[in-house]
């Protein structure tokens, strides 16, 4: 196959405070895929507190053929980080890789041969054993059990973010404009021509998982109140059985009472009552204002990500 002939591949990597990694993992996708595709590599320095800036920043310079680099201008987070990612990508091929070197470069490439052989839009990797600590493990499968009841996900499909799009996909994702995207909602919600793989998962290089459980816990609001009224809809099925349960006690207490008319008034059962029953209209209260709140925020174009610098891979720099 002549260079010419050598179709576009696009990796996609998010960096927070990956200064010790990045360097390596780029030097590996470059050495794994220049042989077989047109290479681009987009790296999103997702305002790291680290050096990251400054290593992604001569890592473009060394390639400056290959890596367009992204300088958002605060910490937007991970998705959004991917997605400015993906609105820069030019590739046929689109694979999204974490800065922390877990995974080879060399599974990517079989990932995207998978999707060619299989002719699939989106194929996600598996692991026969994470090396994630035991957080981030109990994390993932609480994720993939709501994503299974939020967007019908298929059984047996691990939600990883170490994943092959095509082309197709990747423009249908990019329309999405608000402020709280999740990626793997925007793929389930648009393709159903979804594979997988099983993949290598190496050991952390250095550092630490940068998702802390704040940023677990916001990523799962993305995902309940962006792409589902579900939430609502349990919130009004609680409501419900406890004015049902209220109901039958009231006429539990009315028999009693009908029974033997010096039966003491149950304060306890009222007091119990009235704090569950708050609890329900407290709980639907929080998450209808969760709703009318990203709504406004959308309304007033809250940006999905901001870029403070871009340098391309064709070497032309643009400031925003």
């Amino acid at each position: 196959m002549s260079d010419s002939d050598k179709r576009i591949v696009s990796i996609v990597i998010p960096v927070f405070n990956g200064s010790q990694t990045i360097t390596k993992l780029v030097n590996e996708c470059i050495q794994s895929f220049e042989e077989f595709f047109d290479l681009e590599i987009i790296l999103i320095n997702d305002c790291s507190e680290d050096n990251s800036y400054d290593v992604c920043l001569s890592i473009q310079e060394r390639y400056p053929s290959t890596i367009t680099f992204l300088s958002l201008s605060k910490n937007f987070g991970e998705h959004n980080a991917v997605m400015a990612g993906l609105h820069h990508s030019s590739g046929d091929f689109v694979v999204t890789l974490d800065d922390d070197g877990q995974n080879p470069p060399q599974e990517a490439l079989n990932l995207i041969n998978y999707a060619v052989k299989e002719n699939l839009d989106v194929v996600y990797s598996y692991y026969p054993k994470k090396k994630h600590n035991l957080v981030r493990n109990l994390c993932s499968w609480l994720n993939g059990k709501v994503a299974s009841l939020m967007f019908r996900k298929p059984a047996g499909l691990y939600l990883s973010s170490f994943r092959s799009m095509s082309r197709f996909t990747v423009q249908e994702i990019i329309k999405y404009d608000l402020p709280y995207p999740y990626v793997d909602g925007l793929i389930l919600r648009s393709i159903s021509n979804i594979g997988t793989l099983e993949t290598k998962h190496k050991s952390r290089i250095s550092g630490k998982s940068g998702y802390t459980f704040k940023k677990l816990f916001r990523l799962w609001l993305n995902m309940f109140t962006n792409f589902s009224v579900l939430p609502l809809r349990i919130a009004s099925f609680f409501g419900f059985v406890f004015a049902l349960l209220g109901m039958l006690i009231g006429v539990f207490t009315l028999y009693e009472r009908f029974l033997n008319p010096n039966l003491p008034v149950g304060w306890a059962t009222i007091a119990v009552l009235c704090s569950i029953l708050g609890g329900v209209q407290l709980m639907a209260l929080g998450m209808i204002g969760e709703y009318l709140g990203r709504i406004f925020l959308g309304m007033n174009r809250q940006p999905q990500f901001v870029v403070r610098e871009l340098h391309s891979r064709s070497m032309e720099k643009f400031h925003k």
